[in-house]
């Protein structure tokens, strides 16, 4: 197995996020992307209009580490670690996509129909980002965090609302995927 071309086994990765979270839990911080964004708009000022963003974002600048980190090292891993090959997508799924009018799945990690520069002159595929970015940030402000902070760090600490928002995640995933999404497209 070479470790800079191939997934690593659940047994390496497992206890890696293991390890994260039980530092995390004993120095009191909580992990998720969503912070991320509430720290840089903190830093922009948002605090002057918007008592939710009055914080010390002093005490969460290690987030933006995780933040970096994540590009960084998806940059890292895709320049220098990748075969370039795809991962395998069922021939079912990618007929289903192609039905609706995505083409290229399994060759690529981004459609060019939705993130082409041709993307960015049709209304149709606008309004769709801007409807999906809008119920992003709206669904993790209302959740009280993403799917990251909830799944990976509130279900390891056994917190109820975690669970609630995880199951919530998944129904949402699953009426968008069958119902919502082919109805769009």
């Amino acid at each position: 197995m070479n470790l800079l071309t191939e997934p690593w086994p659940w047994y390496i990765g497992g206890p890696a996020i293991a390890v994260v979270l039980m530092l995390l839990l004993f120095t009191e911080k909580r992990f998720g992307m969503s912070s991320n964004l509430k720290t840089l708009c903190t830093i922009a000022g948002a605090g002057k209009k918007i008592s939710f963003f009055n914080v010390d974002w002093r005490q969460h600048k290690w987030n933006l580490m995780v933040g970096l980190g994540a590009v960084v090292g998806g940059s890292i891993a895709a320049t220098y670690m990748s075969d370039g090959t795809v991962g395998a997508i069922h021939k079912d799924v990618v007929v289903e996509l192609n039905e609706m009018g995505v083409y290229g799945a399994g060759e690529a990690y981004m459609p060019v129909a939705f993130f082409g520069n041709e993307a960015f002159t049709n209304p149709k595929t606008l309004g769709l980002l801007a409807l999906g970015g809008f119920l992003i940030g709206f669904g993790t402000r209302y959740a009280g965090g993403c799917t990251s902070g909830h799944a990976i760090s509130g279900l390891s600490n056994l917190q109820l609302p975690s669970l609630i928002a995880v199951i919530g995640f998944f129904i949402g995933g699953l009426l968008m995927n069958h119902i919502l999404l082919p109805n769009l497209l």
